[in-house]
């Protein structure tokens, strides 16, 4: 090696200066992008998965009020149909099912599974729908009135 090419290195880096600057202002504009849409994704996820456990447990507690069990399974189902329509979730295959004896002090357990669109996530490559389910439980009330038997 001779003393020449040590400052033909030096001078080469030295035209190099500044050149990290300039990659990095123009993708910084794309990452940031790219997290944005990252965040996009996730949110509408997470946003289904809490409207979805809310339908569960409004559908629950409409159960738990009801003094049959053929009545509990009627009120849970369109009370978890109702609530995932105001929360504007869109829901192919919506899905409720109930278990319950509607006897004072019993548990009342409701499983509502939903298929949700994501729509515009397609962008990303993210599949266009995914199965979510819920499930929430109530406590019959141990002191309600009992069904009549025949009035």
């Amino acid at each position: 090696m001779t003393a020449a090419q040590p400052r033909r290195a030096a001078g080469w880096w030295r035209g190099e200066r500044g050149s990290v600057t300039a990659e990095a202002v123009l993708i910084a504009p794309v990452l940031v992008m790219l997290l944005v849409f990252v965040a996009v994704v996730v949110h509408r996820g997470v946003d289904a998965r809490l409207r979805l456990d809310d339908a569960a447990h409004q559908a629950a507690r409409a159960a738990s009020l009801q003094r049959t069990p053929t009545a509990a399974v009627t009120a849970a189902e369109a009370t978890a149909i109702s609530a995932l329509a105001r929360a504007g979730l869109v829901c192919r295959d919506a899905a409720v099912s109930t278990t319950t004896s509607a006897s004072p002090g019993r548990t009342v357990v409701v499983s509502v599974r939903c298929t949700v669109d994501f729509g515009q996530a397609l962008v990303l490559g993210v599949p266009g729908s995914r199965t979510l389910s819920a499930t929430a439980s109530e406590v019959v009330d141990t002191y309600r009135s009992q069904p009549t038997g025949g009035a």
